[in-house]
């Protein structure tokens, strides 16, 4: 008699608000799992000896175990496992794309579907928060509960300082770490809110700002220093800092957006996606009575592929638009943002016009006179575009098909096809060396061309994911801790 072998079940799915009704609000999209959801979930895992999951993650989490807490349904426990290796667990249970990291080398896989290990991060991250706070050994391993520290429960003060410039994923990261290892750490930030990308970036709808304020007020609560509204290269010089500081961490990350250099950019209704998320997020746009000038455009274009640019198209149409339109050079199976964001924008209504690139904006001009001249945008002319050969990244090269333009009505246009580092904060600091697209050399260690100064994620990588620019600033701050300690 042959044995049947008897199969795992599939995948929990997430709840949603529904397509229809998520697009006219920005409150958040997925739900979360119930316990029930999420134990089934975790009971899938099948533990394995070695878990190639965990190679996956860039902070080191110890997946087998906080799921097997989940499952077990200690998900507190669950949640403080996650908390020794990862502050912000409930943002990166969120945005950061586990399909192509730790997810992707889940041996469920391999003939059925991976485990949630995100959905899973997210749930114990949120049921901790809701009875009440974290509750986590730090360091000699007395407690922190309710997210503040008790007296003596740091490392012992090392007596050494970190300015950390940036409060993104990179420098939270930074800056919880070497608290923890007992340095004394103040977090530098531009804007008058901390969160970097986290909160002038990513819209509410997926990662709600309070989220994103309770894990920073978890990094605050080890002790570090926050000052905003300080923006280095006009308050003080890199150097400046550098002088005053033990070490320096760089997580600014790649803030100034780029354009596309066609006619028509500096038109009224042109945003780049950067200045157009700021204003919907940091400055609340969104908000019926809100103060903040953002144009609500009826036809809306985006143009790039990438997470930003459904974040960016997702917003307007929940700002009003009729129609949002995204326009990308490449084909669908090329599209660079998570596979998740670019089917939630298409049930939502977004248009996507692949293989095609704009080639100028128009621009209604009015009757001529300097009275009448409107200078806003009316169109994107476009060109038709084939796939050839791969490039450097990989990727087929798109190729324009000749005599193919065709228009796209558009009161706003957005555009979201990259950033680079703000080059002001190297004013009057010669010593760190830069590439040509304006990002930070470093050695393997993180370190720059100027002795005490390490930087990491975006400023070195150019724009990438929240979770990588996490693990950069936790490796810099085992270098920075090792430089300081041995120093």
């Amino acid at each position: 008699m042959t044995a049947v072998k008897k199969e795992r079940p599939g995948r929990v799915a997430m709840p949603e608000q529904p397509a229809n009704i998520r697009r006219h609000n920005f409150d958040e999209v997925a739900l979360g799992y119930t316990a029930a959801e999420a134990i089934a979930e975790a009971s899938r895992c099948i533990q394995c000896r070695v878990p190639r999951c965990v190679e996956g993650c860039p902070v080191n989490v110890n997946i087998p175990k906080f799921i097997k807490l989940i499952a077990d349904g200690d998900s507190e426990g669950a949640a403080e496992k996650l908390f020794e290796t990862n502050m912000l667990p409930a943002i990166c249970g969120r945005v950061c794309p586990q399909e192509t990291q730790c997810e992707e080398l889940c041996i469920l896989g391999k003939k059925s579907e991976p485990i949630a290990i995100g959905r899973l991060e997210r749930y114990a991250a949120d049921t901790l928060r809701s009875v009440g706070g974290r509750s986590c050994k730090i360091g000699d391993g007395t407690e922190i509960v309710d997210g503040v520290p008790e007296a003596g429960c740091l490392t012992a003060p090392t007596g050494k300082s970190v300015a950390v410039i940036g409060s993104g994923p990179a420098g939270l990261t930074a800056a919880a770490d070497l608290a923890k290892a007992g340095h004394k750490v103040t977090l530098f930030e531009s804007l008058h809110l901390p969160g970097g990308v986290l909160t002038y970036g990513i819209p509410s709808f997926r990662l709600p700002k309070n989220i994103v304020q309770a894990e920073i007020d978890d990094v605050l609560a080890l002790g570090v220093e926050l000052k905003t509204d300080y923006v280095i290269g006009r308050i003080k010089t890199l150097d400046e800092i550098a002088e005053e500081y033990d070490a320096v961490f760089l997580g600014t990350g790649a803030g100034l957006p780029n354009f596309m250099g066609i006619e028509g950019e500096n038109l009224n209704g042109v945003y780049s996606a950067n200045e157009f998320l700021t204003r919907v997020n940091l400055m609340k746009a969104y908000e019926p009575d809100s103060n903040t000038m953002v144009r609500k455009g009826k036809h809306v274009v985006v143009v790039g592929g990438g997470n930003v640019a459904m974040d960016a198209a997702r917003s307007a149409l929940r700002l009003g638009a009729e129609k949002v339109t995204i326009v990308y050079r490449r084909s669908d199976a090329e599209l660079p943002a998570r596979r998740e964001e670019i089917e939630h924008a298409k049930h939502e209504g977004i248009d996507f016009c692949l293989l095609a690139n704009p080639t100028r904006i128009i621009g209604d001009y009015g009757d001529g006179t300097p009275q009448g001249r409107k200078f806003d945008v009316k169109a994107v002319e476009c060109i038709r575009m084939e796939l050839g050969e791969p490039d450097e990244s990989g990727r087929r090269s798109p190729k324009e098909v000749k005599g193919s333009e065709f228009m796209i009505e558009a009161d706003v246009v957005i555009i979201a096809i990259g950033t680079s580092p703000n080059p002001l904060i190297y004013i009057n600091s010669p010593d760190v060396e830069k590439t040509k697209r304006g990002t930070v050399v470093v050695d393997d260690d993180l370190r720059t061309t100027k002795e005490n100064i390490f930087a990491g994620g975006d400023v070195v990588t150019g724009a990438a994911t929240v979770i990588s620019a996490m693990g950069a600033g936790k490796k810099a701050a085992a270098e920075i801790d090792k430089y300081l300690m041995e120093k």
